[in-house]
């Protein structure tokens, strides 16, 4: 039987095929002036797609490079940070703010769930940092960054990171208007290209603290990298085929907008919005729970499986016969959870496959399932959800 591969993952995701083939004719030196057109231009789409004034770079690095950039710049050895975790992810800001000598103060949130305001409150007064997650990618959880922005804001010397490697094309975020002072992406996520970039967008209040903190850093001196990427440069070797179909994937990304890179940006998230909608019905419809059910995500849905159910039997069976691509949980999380995303190139119809897959997978692990139930929930609610609303069901007027 033939099986197409399909990436349900939440990183890597599905690759745009304009992308593609930017990638596979590039081959300028990145030291000319095509080049430095290229990085320009795509370094104002991003701030578009970010949605910010505020400068942005990229690196040539995973996410965690970046995560690791606004550790090493923006603090001194013995700052208090605050990290909020409420996953795997999470957790990660813990480890890599105390490599860097940091006094680590952790609120910390059951799996599945996020964090109250008034706990975030009674532990920021000192912090030079709060670090967080937008989406917390191993549970299916949604954080509040509006609302920690506001408290960040409220004192004085602290500065508000977030990890939106996962949210920035799923999630609204203002990140001007809230006072994000430091903003993570990657590109194999939203932004559907293969991995090796991260990006973020660092605000002023951010680009002063560099000049004070005591960090070590080298290669992740953000301020060698503002000074290059501000002429078209980068201080380093940059990866310039993922540069070539991240300017691809933008552009179309543009064209989503009839033009306008915001408006695009926006037929994104709803996109993703209403992937992870129909997905959570499809695994209601089944009898399943969502495990992050009070704050979902519209990047990744975390769905428990049956307690006799191993999950990474479901996955297993999701690769082999559907050539299929599911995450398993986790962590302590591993074997009871499957997560699916709904980043980037991923419509509705990948919806549907994916609930019928998954159908089949329980019902050879032995749940009690009546083929067509999920798929039935998904067309009528995606009937219901796109009536009268042309674009949401990707009709051209």
């Amino acid at each position: 039987m033939l099986r197409k591969t399909r990436l349900f993952t939440p990183g890597p995701t599905p690759l745009l095929p304009a992308a593609q083939q930017a990638m596979a004719f590039y081959d300028m030196h990145h030291r000319t002036a095509d080049f430095k057109t290229l990085l320009s231009k795509t370094l104002a789409d991003l701030k578009e797609f970010i949605g910010t004034k505020n400068d942005v770079l990229i690196l040539a690095s995973s996410g965690t490079g970046a995560m690791e950039a606004s550790v090493s710049n923006l603090t001194s050895p013995g700052d208090k940070v605050l990290v909020l975790t409420a996953g795997k992810f999470g957790e990660r800001w813990t480890g890599l703010a105390k490599a860097y000598g940091c006094a680590v103060e952790v609120l910390s949130a059951p799996y599945g769930e996020t964090f109250s305001l008034d706990e975030v409150k009674a532990k920021i007064a000192g912090a030079k940092v709060v670090y967080m997650q937008g989406t917390e990618t191993s549970t299916g959880a949604r954080h509040d960054v509006q609302g920690v922005a506001k408290l960040v804001r409220a004192e004085a010397d602290c500065l508000l990171v977030v990890d939106a490697i996962t949210g920035l094309g799923t999630t609204h975020f203002d990140v001007d208007g809230w006072g994000i002072d430091f903003i993570i992406g990657g590109s194999q996520k939203a932004l559907m290209i293969p991995p090796g970039l991260a990006y973020c967008a660092v605000s002023e209040k951010a680009w002063q603290r560099m000049e004070t903190s005591k960090n070590p850093r080298f290669y992740f001196d953000l301020r060698k990298e503002r000074k290059s990427q501000v002429k078209g440069e980068t201080a380093y070797t940059p990866a310039t085929t993922l540069i070539a179909g991240m300017g691809a994937a933008l552009t179309h990304i543009r064209q989503m907008g009839n033009g306008d890179l915001v408006e695009g940006r926006k037929a994104l998230i709803d996109s993703a919005e209403m992937c992870a909608e129909l997905t959570r019905v499809a695994a209601l419809a089944l009898g399943l729970k969502l495990f992050a059910a009070k704050c979902p995500a519209a990047a990744v849905t975390a769905i428990a499986v049956p307690e006799n159910i191993d999950s990474s039997v479901l996955v297993k069976d999701f690769r082999e016969s559907f050539g299929a691509v599911a995450a398993n949980g986790q962590g302590e999380m591993k074997g009871k959870l499957i997560r699916v995303a709904h980043l980037g190139y991923y419509d509705y119809l990948d919806t549907v496959a994916f609930a019928a897959a998954l159908e089949q997978v329980l019902s050879r692990a032995g749940a009690a399932i009546v083929f067509g139930t999920a798929v039935k929930a998904v067309q009528e609610a995606y009937s219901q959800k796109t009536a009268g609303k042309p674009e949401l069901a990707g009709v051209k007027s």
